[in-house]
């Protein structure tokens, strides 16, 4: 028996591109076949029933057709279309951030379950009321571990002796926390709080109920922020596109509508 060109996944929309006048190029994390990109024929015209399947932050249910380069969207149907953070510009705007981290860290064709599961709950975790920028911190430390750079927060990356209870230091390039004595001779090295070294490896150790839990102060909580951003940037070498927007609406400044 030929084997079938068609397959049924679940799928969390990551990334649209136009191609040609009426169709998408859609960028999609699956369980079983971790990041895939696949051509959604006609989606952009008006009287399209696959649109609304195909649109960023949903969870859907896909069946697709392999092709030679990109593989075909044949048919959909949405699971969970979190209308709350689409609503919510805030929201959204850490829903799509989380996405793009996903997107940037995966490879295609290749098993994604972590991620896959670390992404959809954290879109069920964004709402509004909840310490979201605890939650990201999660996420983005979980995701660091899954795809194979968790930071090394136990003892110094260099000397690898005990870390003492006073500031240290946070070296991207060597992957983790370093010794006062070790850092003096790391000139891109950035210091590192107690509390928030304590933080970190909370972060690490836990399971996402019990990290919910925690209360963070606004200093602490930006140290975390410039910590983890610099780690991430100095991996993928650049900054996200969504970072920006992800910081210009969760300044006290700004404002989004409500759901």
């Amino acid at each position: 028996m030929p084997r079938s060109r068609t397959y049924e996944t679940e799928a969390l929309v990551l990334k649209r591109s136009k191609l040609g006048e009426a169709d998408r190029i859609i960028t999609l994390y699956t369980p079983e076949r971790g990041k895939v990109r696949a051509v959604a024929r006609g989606v952009r015209r008006a009287k399209s029933k696959m649109a609304g399947h195909l649109e960023l932050i949903t969870h859907s249910h896909l069946t697709l057709a392999q092709g030679r380069n990109l593989d075909i969207i044949a048919g959909g149907q949405t699971i969970e279309s979190f209308v709350a953070l689409k609503n919510d510009l805030q929201l959204g705007s850490y829903a799509l951030y989380a996405a793009e981290l996903v997107d940037q860290f995966s490879m295609e064709n290749e098993t994604g379950t972590v991620f896959f599961n670390l992404l959809r709950d954290f879109w069920h975790h964004l709402q509004p009321g909840n310490d979201n920028d605890l939650n990201l911190f999660y996420f983005e430390i979980q995701l660091l571990q899954s795809a194979g750079y968790r930071p090394q927060l136990a003892g110094c990356t260099l000397c690898h002796r005990e870390l003492s209870p006073v500031p240290n230091a946070f070296s991207a390039a060597s992957g983790g926390v370093l010794c006062p004595a070790c850092a003096a001779a790391q000139p891109y090295s950035r210091s590192i709080s107690v509390n928030a070294l304590k933080v970190l490896r909370f972060l690490q150790g836990q399971d996402a109920d019990t990290v919910r839990r925690l209360r963070l102060t606004t200093e602490l909580r930006g140290e975390l922020d410039t910590l983890l951003r610099g780690y991430l940037r100095y991996l993928l070498e650049k900054d996200l596109k969504s970072a920006s927007w992800l910081d210009e609406l969760r300044s006290p400044a700004s404002v989004s509508p409500g759901p």
